[in-house]
């Protein structure tokens, strides 16, 4: 793919992929959006029912049991999922794009032959911890730690608002193994991936959030007081993991990036439809002016919101530098 040309285009497979995906959306989830989200109970069992169209693996590649699609392909399908329902959207979203994403990036070859196939599949849900009461997109500050023992590491810290905190099948944290040096708040941070623990072997799921519109997402507290994990669940290089949390958080401001579009086109034809129901002076609103130039305009800027995830997603498949790209995506979808 490039960067200059029809880069978005999915292929015709790919097409036939999303319109599968649109179907059973349709039919099984935007019926129940609303109940769910009034409700905010985590829906498990839907999320079974679309593992099975292989969304919870869009990037991971075919020989560890995901689809390997396109970046762009992939985004456009978290798009489509927020579009039926921003819950189920942020669920695909920061699955792929965070914790299976960044054992994609830093894993051995062990590590990804453990953990894709069960998060490529669903049979796992994937949280992502990195954020901390004090501490989020800005990782080099971070209090959480990671003291060595015989055979591993123990952690110590408290982690906040992270997505499917406590439905999770596995779980990538990042603590700091080592101190930093003067200056250098973003050496000595490790990563680790581990399987779900049981509770009270020093860890705990903490308070739950609720989050408007989106309820039905699980984001969660995790508290770790001395959970002990194997060296083998260290990952990537020891004390440079903020280097590839930047890169996991430049793939994961893409996928919010669609998944404000989804939401947002969602909020159009909510509006769109309700212009020309209502009326007033015995026309729908739809015929002002007034209420049409506020239409065109979220239509357009809908649009452009899209050129800009799919740009990034491009440029990410093509292994260029998208930071600047990502940002400007997440930035101009979410506001």
């Amino acid at each position: 793919m490039q960067a200059d040309g029809l880069w978005f285009e999915p292929s015709e497979d790919e097409r036939a992929l999303l319109g599968a995906v649109e179907a059973f959306l349709k039919d099984r989830v935007v019926p129940t959006a609303d109940a769910r989200d009034r409700e905010g109970v985590f829906p498990e069992a839907l999320v079974k029912e679309l593992a099975e169209l292989g969304v919870f693996g869009l990037m991971v590649p075919e020989e560890y049991g995901g689809l390997g699609l396109p970046a762009p392909t992939a985004m456009r399908i978290v798009e489509a999922i927020g579009y039926a329902d921003g819950a189920l959207g942020l669920t695909v979203a920061s699955h792929n794009s965070l914790a299976t994403g960044h054992v994609l990036l830093a894993g051995n070859e062990a590590q990804k032959r453990h953990f894709l196939p069960k998060l490529a599949s669903g049979e796992w849900l994937g949280a992502w911890a990195l954020t901390e009461p004090h501490a989020g997109s800005d990782a080099a500050a971070l209090k959480t730690r990671a003291e060595e023992t015989e055979g591993g590491f123990r952690l110590f810290g408290t982690k906040q608002f992270i997505t499917q905190g406590s439905v999770a099948g596995a779980y990538v944290v990042m603590a700091r193994t080592d101190p930093a040096p003067e200056g250098k708040r973003h050496r000595g941070i490790s990563a680790f991936v581990f399987e779900r623990p049981e509770e009270g072997q020093g860890f705990a799921i903490g308070r739950k959030e609720e989050k408007l519109g989106l309820r039905a997402s699980d984001t969660a507290q995790l508290v770790f007081d001395g959970l002990f994990v194997p060296e083998e669940a260290l990952l990537g290089e020891r004390g440079r993991a903020f280097y590839d949390v930047l890169q996991v958080l430049d793939g994961g401001r893409v996928g919010i990036a669609a998944l404000s579009v989804g939401i947002g086109r969602a909020a159009l034809d909510l509006a769109a439809r309700y212009s020309t129901e209502r009326t007033a002076f015995g026309r729908p609103i739809a015929a002002f002016e007034g209420v049409a130039f506020k239409l065109a305009d979220m239509a357009t800027e809908l649009e452009a919101a899209r050129l800009l995830y799919l740009k990034a997603a491009a440029l990410k498949d093509a292994g260029r530098p998208f930071t600047k790209e990502a940002a400007q995506a997440k930035l101009f979808a979410s506001e």
